[in-house]
């Protein structure tokens, strides 16, 4: 006995499933892969009913459109799991910051920059900030001094995506993984 066809709302954006598939002649490839050739939709849609599977319009802007017989669930499946596979495969950037001070001394120094080449040994961004306060704006080459000694220590890691620059009372630099 012939299996319904699928029924669903019409598809959005997706693919053309069975009778939503509007075309006179479509190629037609089997569920094993195999080419069978051009027919009318109608016989296409009768040898996969009999088969007990959908056919799916699997390239409309080709001549004549090329449909596949297949499970249309299993096949929306399998989609789903591909996206969910390329959504964990992601890694988002991140922009950490890091502040210091015209002021910060030697060991604070090398720790914020052991802070800086994890976050960059990460893939994150990181934005390193130097605030400057009362009558340090006086001697902001100090400041720069220090960005630039950052920048020189992760130079293997990182690439500056923008060099060190004013913004009101502080120096701003940020630095991209390499």
């Amino acid at each position: 006995m012939a299996r319904p066809p699928f029924q669903s709302a019409p598809t959005r954006g997706g693919p053309r499933v069975n009778d939503e598939i509007r075309v006179p002649q479509v190629r037609v490839i089997d569920a094993d892969g195999e080419m069978i050739g051009i027919m009318s939709t109608r016989d296409a849609l009768q040898r996969a009913f009999a088969a007990g599977l959908d056919l799916l319009e699997i390239s409309p802007t080709a001549e004549p459109p090329v449909a596949k017989i297949l499970d249309y669930g299993k096949f929306k499946y399998e989609q789903q799991k591909k996206r969910n596979e390329a959504r964990k495969k992601q890694k988002v950037i991140e922009i950490k910051e890091v502040k210091v001070r015209p002021g910060t001394g030697e060991h604070d120094f090398n720790t914020k920059l052991n802070a800086v080449q994890k976050f960059l040994e990460g893939g994150d961004k990181v934005k390193v900030s130097l605030r400057f306060k009362g009558r340090e704006m006086a001697h902001q080459d100090l400041g720069l001094k220090m960005l630039e000694r950052i920048r020189e220590s992760v130079d293997a890691l990182a690439k500056a995506e923008q060099m060190p620059r004013m913004e009101n009372r502080q120096m701003i630099m940020i630095l991209a993984p390499r």
